[in-house]
């Protein structure tokens, strides 16, 4: 397997990291910039890859729209994007969305011919640190799901915590992904100085932005933050003040950031870079 999907040059690097998330959970009844089929995915990523997106996000799906791990869906999905010259790292999702058994996920990956670069794996779901370990064992680079703001600091911060811990000694293989409710500072700051090794990233040297560390030193586990629909753009601002990686796309949100509606993947990209940039620039101008 290509090394480009084990995240060596992942979030916190120079930029914008952005993941383009395809389409998510959404169907053809929300609208035209929603891609279904194989070629209309391969077509939607080659545009968000040239917008900036650096890494691409599928939920591959059944020709009735139901999503599915099974190697006769997924693997015709990933092959029609790098037919079409999707050079970028390849995420799918493993979760219980397309396979509700957690050993019913572990055999769909076992049966996998085509492999992703990465896979998504959610943290709260029964089995996912088995399933993780037999991304792992195949080649497949893991994004781990924590979410984050959802039912309070506490609860948010135990999931980090946990994830942390077993993501840890698999650096280079693993990185943490933060799903946030809204954009909370006091949560992301919680993270950069969390005790479990590995998991926030070493203290800065001077004063940064408000209450939070600057945002020039790498994390010592990569980690990509991002919200749905109203926090979706809230979110990608926040992540680009902290150096996280950052995921944005028609399956998280279908406006810009003036509201108005998104009419593809590419324009939805192109506005996150450019919102990127200018979180960067007012983090850098406010040390």
């Amino acid at each position: 397997m290509s090394g480009r999907g084990l995240g060596a040059a992942g979030p916190g690097g120079a930029g914008a990291w952005i993941q383009v998330a395809l389409n998510g959970a959404r169907g053809a009844a929300e609208g035209a910039a929603v891609p279904m089929s194989p070629q209309a995915l391969a077509q939607s990523a080659l545009g968000a890859v040239a917008a900036g997106a650096r890494e691409v996000l599928v939920h591959p799906r059944t020709p009735c729209g139901r999503e599915s791990l099974s190697p006769r869906v997924m693997g015709p999905v990933l092959e029609a994007m790098r037919g079409a010259g999707v050079s970028v790292p390849l995420g799918v999702p493993v979760d219980a969305a397309a396979e509700p058994d957690p050993a019913g996920r572990l055999e769909r990956v076992r049966s996998w011919v085509v492999l992703p670069e990465r896979a998504v794996v959610r943290w709260a779901e029964t089995g996912a640190r088995e399933l993780a370990s037999a991304l792992l064992a195949r080649g497949v680079a893991v994004d781990m799901v924590v979410p984050l703001g959802a039912s309070g600091h506490a609860e948010g911060a135990g999931h980090a915590e946990g994830a942390g811990a077993w993501v840890a000694g698999r650096a280079g293989r693993v990185r943490l992904v933060g799903e946030l409710a809204e954009a909370d500072p006091a949560l992301v700051a919680g993270l950069i100085s969390a005790p479990v090794a590995g998991l926030g990233r070493e203290p800065d040297v001077g004063p940064g932005p408000g209450p939070l560390p600057a945002p020039g030193r790498p994390w010592s586990v990569p980690w990509l933050l991002f919200g749905r629909e109203a926090a979706a753009w809230p979110v990608l601002r926040l992540a680009a003040r902290y150096g996280a990686g950052t995921r944005i796309g028609v399956g998280e949100v279908l406006s810009l950031p003036d509201g108005r509606p998104a009419r593809s993947n590419a324009e939805l990209v192109a506005a996150a870079v450019r919102e990127w940039a200018r979180a960067a620039t007012a983090t850098a101008a406010s040390r």
